[in-house]
């Protein structure tokens, strides 16, 4: 079985309850495959990133193999304006989506899944079109203040992995979905003077384990989800809290994506 996010915003949780924690979100869009059915439960792997929770089954719409298949080979459009309106054209409903939404079998402002119809007239990008270093930075810079929100994705709020993830993919690169996964990626950097504009700094705990990751900039900046999305200092030792005037993450390693 499988399914489509055709909702603004589903939860996705870590067990089969509503009183489980989020890990992540699904956008309107994004598509996975069922892996299991409990109750009302489903527990899925989500298309983009492989990564596995369960969702309510009543917040998905399924889809044939297919049209699953279809939508993953052709070209990922998303939204990118940080709230927009999408009209069911078979229902004549209207409901938000945000930026990073997903745009299923998109042209010409048109959106297709199976025999639901879509409209959609704001600002979008090719996802699968890569992007210059500086245009990774103006598209995390759209996400400034969005508050910190565990499991979160979207400009109303999101998780420091979630925030590159999503900078990532509107910049037309896969990452995966949690800090440790994305800290195996790409390529090791052996100073920080090395770093460009969109490289990704990643941060341990005193047991060693990765649990942060931010966005280098120029001038000695990074821009980082903790408490809100935010710019700080940043060296070798990590990351300097321009609140605080102190360190608050202590650096791990540096990794190039593209």
């Amino acid at each position: 079985m499988f399914g489509i996010c055709n909702l603004s915003i589903v939860p996705s949780r870590k067990e089969p309850s509503d009183r489980s924690e989020m890990v992540t979100q699904l956008l309107f869009g994004e598509t996975f495959e069922v892996l299991e059915t409990l109750g009302n439960w489903c527990r899925i792997k989500i298309a983009f990133d492989n990564y596995e929770c369960w969702i309510d089954k009543k917040q998905f719409l399924p889809i044939s193999h297919r049209t699953f298949d279809t939508l993953n080979a052709n070209d990922c459009f998303c939204t990118n304006e940080v709230v927009q309106i999408i009209t069911n054209t078979n229902t004549s409903q209207l409901f938000p989506i945000v930026l990073g939404s997903t745009l299923p079998n998109f042209d010409a402002g048109d959106c297709l899944v199976e025999k639901e119809n879509y409209t959609y007239d704001g600002t979008f990008v090719n996802c699968g079109m890569p992007s210059t270093k500086n245009e990774f930075i103006e598209t995390a810079m759209m996400y400034l203040h969005t508050p910190y929100l565990w499991g979160g994705k979207s400009p109303f709020g999101i998780d420091c992995s979630g925030f590159t993830q999503m900078v990532y993919k509107l910049c037309g690169t896969q990452l995966l979905r949690d800090a440790h996964q994305q800290a195996a990626q790409g390529e090791t950097l052996s100073f920080v003077e090395e770093a460009e504009p969109g490289d990704l700094a990643f941060f341990d705990n005193e047991e060693g384990r990765i649990v942060h990751v931010g966005m280098v900039m120029n001038n000695n900046k990074i821009i980082h989800a903790s408490g809100k999305v935010r710019i700080d200092g940043f060296d070798h030792q990590g990351i300097f809290n321009n609140d605080k005037k102190d360190y608050t993450h202590r650096l791990r390693l540096l990794k190039r994506i593209i």
